[in-house]
Formats: C-alpha cells, structure tokens, sequence
C-alpha cells in the first residue's frame, strides 16, 4: 500500500512539472523562468516547431503583405521573434520588400535568429527587450506580430497596449489567441474569442477579427485607427 501511495504522488508530481515546465512554459514561475526555459531549449527549438515554408508563406506572409500592399517598404515589428520566424519568412519572400525588427527577452533565441538572417543585412535586425516595454517611439510601426507568445508574458494586457502604441495609425496587429484542450490549463490566462477581441478593441483598435489557424492557436488581426478616425 505505501508503495502505491508513492507511486501515486510521483505520478501526480511529475504531471505538475509537466504542466509548470513543458504546457504552460514556466509562466508561472516568472518571466525569468520563462527566458531559462528558452535558452536551454533554442538550438532545438525550431526542430520541435518544424515550421512548414508553405504554411508559414499562407498563413503569415501573404496576410501581412496584403494588407500592406499599398505601403512599398513597410516597417514590422515582432514580438517574441524567437529564432527569427517571422523576419525569415518574410525576407525570403520575394515579394516582400520591407525590413523586420525582432524582439524578445531569450539572448540566445536571438543570437541564433541574427546568425540565421545574416545573409539579409540591414533589412533584418535584433533586440533583446520584454514585450511590455518595447523600447521604440509611438507609431513606428505599419505592423506588428506576435504569435504563440502572449500567454507566456507576466501581462498580456501590458504587451498588447505597448504593440498598439508603437503602431502607426493605420497599422496592422497579428497576435494569436491560445484555444483547444490545452488553452484552459492556463488558469486567469485563457480568454475566449469574444472575450479576446473585446480586449484589443480597449485598447484602441478597430477591424479586429478571428482566423482559425492551428490545432492549439487563432489568429487575431486588428488595426489601429487611422489618423481622423478616432
């Protein structure tokens, strides 16, 4: 019976450090847990995700790009860039002629994100900074990006409203909302669609709407209000 008992709390301890350290990333460790975790995990990371060039190219650069047709160098921020997904998807499309800053808090996501953009110069470049204090000027931006990262940041809210500030009127949001079996196991974390897009349009946008995507994530696009519409 005591060997049971023992076997019963090793089971349920580890499905805690399974949730704590692999579903929900060490989010509610704090931000420092959450930047160790990456920078063990970065030289693997891209081979977990296995990003599909086709996918990405559909689902990522073809929405951006069409929705800043009418811009012929466009300025794009990424937030939690990580190895650098979004800045090489973009530049290797051929179509795409803008440059895409990178940012995220892991030092050595980003080392290895510069190392792989290289080939593209200046059009690509990198900063070490937290979401919630995004170090560049109110309306920099035409767009901004951040996927499968919000729910691991200390305040979505806090990142969000940095993203919108930094936004040029007019400009494009692309974030992702967590859904499926898993989202609700990040308990004060999950919001629903309603409830998701109630909050971008509080901190100021408009045009907000919901894409489904994949199995564990929607995308989200919003707009920032041109100058006079406000």
């Amino acid at each position: 019976m005591k060997w049971l008992v023992v076997l019963l709390a090793a089971a349920l301890a580890g499905l805690f450090l399974y949730w704590l350290l692999v579903i929900t990333e060490g989010v509610y460790l704090g931000r420092r847990a959450v930047v160790w975790l990456y920078d063990l995990t970065a030289d693997k990371y891209d081979g977990i995700k296995e990003f599909a060039p086709e996918m990405e190219s559909f689902f990522v650069v073809r929405p951006l790009r069409h929705r800043l047709r009418h811009i012929l160098a466009p300025l794009i921020l990424d937030v939690a860039t990580g190895t650098g997904r979004v800045p090489w998807f973009l530049l290797e499309d051929p179509l795409f002629n803008g440059r895409v800053i990178g940012l995220d808090a892991s030092g050595k996501m980003l080392r290895l994100a510069a190392e792989k953009l290289k080939p593209y110069g200046r059009r690509a470049a990198f900063v070490q900074q937290t979401a919630d204090r995004l170090p560049f000027a109110d309306n920099t931006f035409h767009a901004v990006a951040c996927l499968e990262s919000l729910e691991f940041f200390p305040s979505d809210v806090a990142a969000l409203q940095e993203m919108a500030r930094v936004l040029q009127p007019g400009g494009v949001l692309l974030v992702t909302r967590r859904r499926g079996r898993e989202a609700k196991l990040f308990p004060g974390r999950y919001r629903n669609v309603p409830q998701f897009e109630a909050l971008l349009r509080d901190i100021g946008l408009v045009d907000v709407h919901t894409l489904p995507w994949q199995e564990d994530y929607d995308q989200v696009f919003g707009q920032k209000p041109a100058a006079g519409e406000r």
